[in-house]
């Protein structure tokens, strides 16, 4: 997997070396940002635009990345009743980070944020809303795919050979 990683992001994980591949669909995101002072981790999924949340992000667990973005996109994909493998296996050892490549992604990133922090601010926050708010996220529409929702996006390509 290709963790393409915003310069925040890379600046806490610090990897010996970054992958240098052509932006592709199955590529994630990730970006780091505070809420309440806490710092959270955003991973969205290239093409299908998926974003999970990690709150209270500790630096240590971000070195190296993989088991950190396995655990929660696993957990995302649970709540969802799909495959653990519906982007291909997931695996800890296979997380190899990269510069981000696609400013559609990132602006659907920043987007998503703001999801995240009205959530944070007016919801059931980050501890006991967590579920919620990747529910909400699944199922918001973004102008880079439509009226299309990310979770949408992810079960039609199950049903693709």
């Amino acid at each position: 997997m290709i963790l393409r990683c915003t310069a925040k992001v890379l600046a806490l994980v610090k990897p010996a070396s970054l992958v240098e591949a052509p932006p592709s669909g199955a590529d994630w995101y990730a970006n780091v940002f505070p809420i309440h002072r806490r710092k959270c981790l955003l991973l969205t999924h290239a093409e299908t635009l998926f974003s999970v949340v990690v709150p209270d992000v500790v630096v240590s667990r971000l070195r190296p990345p993989g088991q950190l973005v396995v655990d929660h996109i696993g957990a995302a994909l649970r709540q969802e009743q799909l495959a653990p493998d519906v982007f291909g296996v997931l695996d800890a050892s296979d997380v190899h980070p990269a510069r981000t490549a696609d400013r559609r992604v990132l602006g659907v990133m920043t987007d998503h944020r703001y999801v995240v922090e009205i959530q944070a601010a007016h919801g059931s926050g980050l501890d006991a809303g967590l579920d919620d708010l990747h529910h909400r996220l699944h199922r918001h529409i973004t102008l880079s795919k439509g009226t299309t929702y990310p979770i949408d996006l992810v079960r039609s390509a199950l049903d693709t050979p």
